[in-house]
């Protein structure tokens, strides 16, 4: 079985051809071994690529521990790793956990992909709650880069409210018109360098506090720059892109 390694500003995934069907899915201790970075190849998930009747391909998601879900950055090389397969050229309709995808890849491979529209956003005193295909826990915070993220990040995710789901957590600071993020995944239950569904939560989350209509959002990672583009009606988000 041959596999692949790609990352998305960080976010690292081992990728699989799996349009053989070489790859039992139903082996999750198998994929937790992949993902384990002492002693398999070491990821942040995996990623197999399955043909599907209806689409360009299927992605099927699985974070470190096994779970499955939705992943934004894991999409973006997922259409990456499908023209490098011969199954695209520069756009892409895909099935994922959170349904059909649309994406695009330019000459220079930088992927762009579209999102669900988001409606349900909950706010509270002093953080938000947005799925975005997977859950988001976003808090701001003055003093991101001495923060142990791992230790809070995991507070909330095992607590009395997420404690069976489970969600991501997202520690936001912005400073002199910069939005730097950093994220605690469910799945990986550590720190990540990158979380395009982070990102583009964060990026919502943002619209809503400065009332923001159709917008650009950049957005600094440990791993990288990331960009969110959407349109706005009222309180539903459409036409959303993270890039």
């Amino acid at each position: 079985m041959n596999f692949y390694k790609y990352q998305g500003t960080g976010n690292d995934f081992v990728m699989i051809d799996n349009r053989s069907n070489v790859f039992d899915k139903t082996n999750i201790q198998l994929v937790q071994q992949l993902c384990n970075r002492k002693f398999g190849i070491g990821a942040d998930g995996l990623i197999l690529i399955e043909n599907h009747s209806e689409f360009d391909f299927e992605m099927i998601y699985f974070n470190a521990d096994g779970s499955k879900s939705f992943c934004g950055n894991g999409s973006r090389c997922a259409v990456a790793f499908a023209k490098y397969l011969g199954i695209i050229e520069s756009q892409a309709y895909f099935l994922s956990t959170d349904g059909e995808h649309e994406a695009w890849i330019n000459k220079n491979g930088e992927v762009s992909l579209k999102m669900h529209d988001v409606e349900n956003i909950e706010k509270g005193a002093d953080y938000y709650f947005i799925d975005t295909g997977s859950p988001h826990y976003i808090i701001q915070t003055d003093n991101l880069q001495t923060l142990n993220v791992k230790e809070q990040g995991a507070a909330i995710r095992y607590n009395e409210r997420f404690e069976n789901e489970g969600t991501n957590v997202n520690f936001v600071e912005q400073k002199n018109g910069k939005t730097t993020l950093r994220t605690y995944e469910r799945g990986v239950e550590d720190e990540t360098l990158s979380c395009g569904t982070g990102v583009t939560a964060v990026a919502l989350s943002i619209a809503d506090q400065q009332q923001l209509g159709a917008s650009k959002i950049e957005i600094q990672t440990q791993g990288g720059l990331l960009k969110v583009a959407f349109k706005r009606d009222a309180a539903k988000f459409t036409d959303i892109w993270l890039i």
